[in-house]
């Protein structure tokens, strides 16, 4: 079976405070960009194991620490699973903050599940997806959700944006999780992110913040230049997505939105 596995951006990202287990809570909202995706190729074959073929982007991680053969092992030690081969086709930038690895992860967790007939619930798959990582439980619902927690708590949320289009802006520059995180400065709001998203899009721009973007602007400039320049363009709303590099805009029109010279433009 084919599987595309898209990616998400964040719309505002608060670092509430550093937990007692050393990762932080958060409170962000994710929302899927359909437009841009890995695509996966799950099918059972006969043997034990798994084998793993990966084609377009490289990743930057052996084969054999993939996600994608993360989940298989989760589920094979929890259901039995055995012997599939899984080919990734990697398009979606990693490192870029766009959860392209998790979606990759979580839908071979998903593809497993419909393969081998487990019928497992939705929150059970949430569960298993968040023991592969932070943003991993968000595609199994891959619907706009307010997020807590690590990542993993979800609440529906509606959102003014369907139909808008947006650009995406990956500068050559990586930002790792780890320098994100170093350089935060975890904070509550006064008003809660949700608050604040159920403002007008026009009035995002000062409130809906990226509690990264001050000190990973201040060590890449490159990527605080893309973000000005989707301003300039003309979008109703721009920011980093995640830990970063890619930043995007939110336009009202696709003529807008083709003035930023990127391959990466959809529409919501």
């Amino acid at each position: 079976m084919k599987i595309k596995a898209n990616c998400k951006i964040n719309l505002g990202l608060d670092v509430l405070c550093r937990r007692a287990d050393g990762f932080h809570e958060l409170e962000t909202v994710m929302v899927p960009v359909k437009g841009l995706y890995d695509e996966l190729e799950v099918e059972r074959i006969m043997g034990t194991g798994a084998v793993f073929e990966n084609r377009g982007l490289a990743v930057d991680c052996p084969a054999e620490q993939n996600i994608c053969l993360k989940a298989f092992h989760l589920m094979r030690d929890r259901y039995g699973v055995d012997g599939v081969r899984i080919a990734l086709d990697k398009r979606v930038p990693f490192g870029a903050g766009l959860g392209g690895g998790s979606a990759d992860g979580t839908m071979t967790l998903l593809a497993l599940n419909e393969l081998f007939a487990l019928s497992l619930d939705e929150q059970t798959l949430i569960d298993l997806a968040a023991e592969l990582g932070s943003d991993t439980a968000f595609f199994v619902r891959n619907t706009p959700q307010l997020c807590t927690g690590r990542g993993e708590k979800m609440t529906p949320i509606e959102l003014p944006i369907e139909g808008l289009w947006i650009a995406l802006i990956k500068p050559d520059e990586g930002v790792s999780t780890r320098e994100a995180y170093a350089g935060v400065k975890p904070a509550v709001p006064a008003v809660s992110l949700r608050e604040r998203l159920a403002q007008p899009i026009t009035a995002w721009q000062g409130s809906v913040k990226n509690d990264f973007e001050p000190h990973i602007f201040a060590a890449h400039p490159a990527i605080a230049t893309a973000k000005e320049q989707l301003l300039a363009a003309g979008a109703c709303y721009a920011s980093m997505s995640g830990s970063g590099s890619t930043v995007f805009g939110l336009f009202d029109s696709e003529e807008k939105a083709r003035k930023i010279d990127t391959p990466f433009i959809y529409q919501l």
